[in-house]
Order: C-alpha cells, then structure tokens, then sequence
C-alpha cells in the first residue's frame, strides 16, 4: 500500500528537524484513508522531535500576552505541555469568556469547542483551531436540517411550547443557535443537572440533544426520573420511530446520538476488572451507557474524575472509564494510586489527537509570520442565539 502524505511526514519527522514546508502541508493537507493520532491498539506517535518543540516554545514566547492557548485535558501530553489553561468543556468556555485580552485563541480541542470560544468572545478576536479535522463525531449526529423536522413534529402536536431544548456543549453552532432560539440553553457533563433542573423550571418536556446518555443518566440518577420517563428520538425514522403516545408521555425527549469512546465501556468489561482487582473502584464519565453507569462507584465529569482520583487516598484502586490520554496523565500524576483504563480496547479519541504539536507550531509560527490560519468564524446570525444559549448556561449557580 503506497504510503500516505501524512506518514511520510511523520516519519521524517522524527529523523530531522521539520521545514516550514512541512509544517504547512500537516496543517493544509487531509488524509482520508487513516485516522491520524492514534492506532487500532491504541498507540500514539512518537514525541516530536526536539526541535520542533524548541519551535514551539519560541513561538509561544514570541507570541507573549498576544495569545492565550486552551488545552482539553484528553489531548496528549506534548500538547498540554503549551497550554495555558487546561480543563474540559465548560472550563474552556468559561476560560474564553474571560479572556478579552488575547487576541489570539489557540484552541487545542475540537471543531465545536472552538466555534463556542469564538461566540464568547469579542469580533477583534481570533480564535484557532491548530487543524480543522479535529471534529466530534456525537456532534455531527445531530444536524440542523433534523433537529428542524424533530421540532416540527412537536409543533404539529402541539408540544413544543411546553418543551425545552438542553444542547450538550458537544454540539454544531448551528444546534446551538437552535436551541436558544427556542429558549433552551448548552450544557456540559459538569452541570447537566443544574440545566436540567432549570429547563424543567421553564416547561414541562425536555429535548435533549445530542447525548442521548449523558440526558438518560442525568435524568434517572440526578433528577430522580425513571427510564420509562425518557424515550429515544431517532432522526432516520419518521416521528423519531415513536408513536404519538409515547411522545406525550416521555418527559425527556433523548437525541440518538453518542460519544464514540465513552459508548464503547461495557458491563463486561467491568466485571472483568471487578475480578482482577477485587477492591478497585469504577469511576466513569456520564457518557457512558447507562447499564455501565449503574455498575460504577463514582460517576462524574472531566473535572470531577480528576478531583475524585486527587482526594482519594494512597493505595486505592481505580478503573477509570474515560479517554484514555487523560487516563494515563493521571497516573503518571499519582504514582501512589493504582490506576488502570476500564478498557483496553478502546483507543484514544482519534479526532481530539488530530491537534498534535506539528500543527500547533505551524499554527503559532504562520500568525507570527502575519498569516492567519484556520479561523473559526461562527455567522453572527447563528452566533447571536448560540451567544444566548451558552450565556444561560454559564449564568447557572455553580
């Protein structure tokens, strides 16, 4: 099989130091034949080389108060390594919300995250995205075009004044600007419940989109609804492949639509870890189905998991159900800990490691050298409502 651009790229990059050049075409080019950043067993590349990362931090030192880098806590380490603000969705929105002063974005996460930094913050900044096949495939489950049709058939029977949207952050701008044109608000995993809470306080139905389990077990393990109270929409079946009844009678109205890592845990893969450890602990992400939630010990967000395996005491085991670059990151951080990834089989998030530091250096160096690349522009028209949605989100008490 002929070797892909790409490959070539990274293979010579780790025996000279990368050109310009180089660095152009790994941010301009697109390889659809592989998934970058990862193997099917789930192997990262090797480190760059060191040059480049001498590179990198003379761009980063150039750049000075100009630039603000935001780092998701599932990109690889060498990444982190240049970030100024590390967290999960919510605190990278919030983080970008609070930053007037930096001109320059550098998002090192996805393509949705970044649309929403650059709703947050002001028209004289520019925000990044160090390559633009970093998407999220539970976000492309949910379009505009049947999202519209979903609302349509809510409309016809007279529902939808009583239904409330609540967008997982994991969303397309477009499904934002939806649902606060409607009068819903974003969530993250961090305060699903609060937003939940608050849309129930504003009608009486929930749409929930585009998770279907982060609403399900937000829904029966937070706010005490059962799972007959919820029902699945699926948007490739006429009325969602639900009867009228069935529509009536749910209170949360579940998008089919998931997170192709966190789907992949399983109640097998528990008990296995249940028997080669006997004392360890579950701890898992509420994307995960809502069989393998019920079987953990601790459920909780990006941010909870790290607060959860910081306070917990030496000796302890945990099997940690989430991406697996935060996952190796935390015991590298606490050695005193035994911590294992729940599965090993599932690789790391293919799309979030597409920003490698290759494309963040040829990111910080092309605007150093007065090119702006990859902007993520959000058309004010969808910007406006999206701006809403998120404004109401990041107004819920903490």
């Amino acid at each position: 099989m002929e070797e892909s651009l790409l490959a070539r790229q990274g293979r010579i990059g780790q025996n000279m130091p990368m050109a310009l050049t180089d660095l152009l075409l790994l941010g301009r080019e697109v390889d659809l034949t592989s998934e970058r950043g990862v193997s099917c067993t789930g192997e990262l590349p090797a480190a760059s080389d060191p040059d480049l990362v001498a590179r990198g931090w003379a761009a980063r030192k150039a750049l000075g108060s100009r630039a603000l880098i935001l780092g998701h806590h599932y990109q690889r380490d060498e990444v982190i390594a240049f970030a100024d603000i590390t967290g999960d969705s919510f605190k990278l929105a919030q983080s970008a919300a609070a930053s007037p002063a930096a001109e320059f974005i550098f998002f090192a996460g996805v393509h949705f995250m970044a649309e929403s930094a650059d709703i947050l913050t002001s028209l004289s900044q520019k925000v990044i995205l160090p390559d633009l096949a970093a998407g999220c495939s539970m976000a492309d489950m949910a379009t505009q075009s049947q999202v519209d049709d979903c609302w349509k058939v809510l409309e016809d029977l007279g529902l939808s004044s009583a239904t409330i949207p609540v967008t997982y952050m994991n969303s397309s701008a477009a499904i934002k600007s939806f649902t606060g044109a409607h009068g819903g608000l974003i969530c993250t995993s961090s305060n699903a419940k609060r937003a939940m809470e608050w849309a129930f306080s504003q009608g009486e139905k929930i749409l929930f989109l585009p998770d279907q389990h982060l609403g399900r077990n937000t829904a029966v393990l937070s706010l005490g609804l059962t799972l007959e109270d919820c029902v699945l929409w699926n948007p490739w079946k006429p009325m969602g492949g639900l009867s009228e009844n069935e529509i009536r009678a749910a209170k949360v109205i579940l998008w089919r639509g998931h997170c192709s890592v966190h789907g992949r845990f399983s109640v097998e893969a528990v008990k296995e870890i249940r028997k080669q450890i006997p004392d360890v602990k579950i701890l898992v992400h509420p994307e995960c189905q809502n069989e393998v939630v019920a079987l953990a010990d601790v459920v909780g967000s990006t941010e909870s998991i790290i607060r959860t395996i910081e306070a917990a005491p030496a000796g302890s085991a945990w099997a940690i159900g989430t991406e697996l670059n935060l996952v190796s990151r935390l015991a590298k951080k606490h050695p005193d800990k035994r911590i294992v990834f729940l599965d090993k089989t599932v690789c790391y998030c293919s799309t979030m490691n597409r920003i490698d530091l290759p494309h963040l250096v040829w990111a910080m160096e092309s605007v150093l050298n007065g090119h702006v690349v990859n902007q993520i522009s959000v058309d004010e028209k969808v910007a406006a409502y999206s701006r809403i949605a998120l404004e109401r989100m990041l107004s819920l008490p903490i």
